[in-house]
C-alpha cells in the first residue's frame, strides 16, 4: 500500500490501514518460521524457534506504532473542505500529530503565513498553551523565533481566523527575510516551517 504523505487530509485512516498490514506482515513471518521449524525437527527447541523470538521484536514495535494511529480520529470531511476553503493559497496541512512527553495532540488542520502559525483540535485532552509552547521552542531552535503560534479549539473561530491571515497575507509577510536551506532549496520560508513541523509529526 502506497505510504500517504505527512499533513495530507485522509493521512490517518491510510495510514492505519498500512501499519495495520506492516503488523499483520511482521508477526505472520516468525509464526510461519516456528511452524517450519517444528515440522522439519518436530520440538520447539530449535534454530527456527531462536529466530522467531528475534523476529518478535520489530514485530512488536509495528504493532506500537499502529495502536498510536490507531486512536488517532480522522479529520471529517465537512471540517476539511471548511478548513481547506478559508486557507485559499496559504502554506496548509491536515491531520497532523505532534509528539511531546506530556501529550500527544491531533492537529486536524494547520496554516502557515509568515510569522504566524495557526492549528485547530478537537483533541478534548490537549491543552492549547503547551502545545503553542512546545511548537514554539522547536521553531526557535531552528532559526523561527519570531514565530507565532495560536492553537485554537473552536472551528468556526479557526476558520474565521485563517480567512483573516489569508486576506492579509501580503502584509503579514512584508518585511520578512529568509535563506533558502541548502538541504531544501526550493521550499518557502512558509513550506521550511511546515517541514520542521511535519518532522516531530507521528
Amino acid at each position: 500500500m502506497k505510504k500517504t504523505k505527512k499533513g495530507t487530509y485522509g493521512y490517518i485512516r491510510n495510514e492505519r490501514k498500512r501499519r495495520l498490514l506492516i503488523t499483520l506482515a511482521s508477526f505472520a513471518i516468525p509464526l510461519i518460521i516456528y511452524v517450519t521449524g517444528y515440522i522439519q525437527t518436530k520440538t520447539r527447541l530449535n534454530l527456527f524457534t531462536f529466530v522467531a523470538i528475534l523476529g518478535c521484536i520489530p514485530a512488536a514495535q509495528a504493532m506500537v506504532s499502529f495502536i498510536m494511529i490507531a486512536m488517532q480520529k480522522p479529520f471529517s470531511q465537512k471540517n476539511y473542505e471548511m478548513s481547506s476553503a478559508a486557507a485559499g493559497n496559504l502554506t496548509a496541512a491536515y491531520e497532523m500529530i505532534f509528539t511531546a512527553y506530556e501529550h500527544t495532540t491531533n492537529v486536524g488542520a494547520l496554516v502557515v503565513c509568515g510569522d504566524h502559525v495557526v492549528c485547530y483540535t478537537a483533541d478534548d485532552k490537549s491543552e492549547p498553551a503547551k502545545l503553542e509552547k512546545h511548537i514554539g521552542k522547536l521553531l526557535t531552535a531552528n532559526g523561527f523565533g519570531d514565530v507565532q503560534v495560536k492553537v485554537m479549539k473552536d472551528m468556526k473561530n479557526y476558520v474565521n481566523r485563517v480567512k483573516d491571515i489569508c486576506a492579509k497575507q501580503d502584509y503579514l509577510r512584508e518585511g520578512l527575510t529568509f535563506t533558502p536551506d541548502s538541504r531544501y532549496p526550493d521550499l518557502t520560508r512558509d513550506e521550511m516551517v511546515l517541514h520542521i513541523l511535519l518532522a516531530i509529526c507521528l
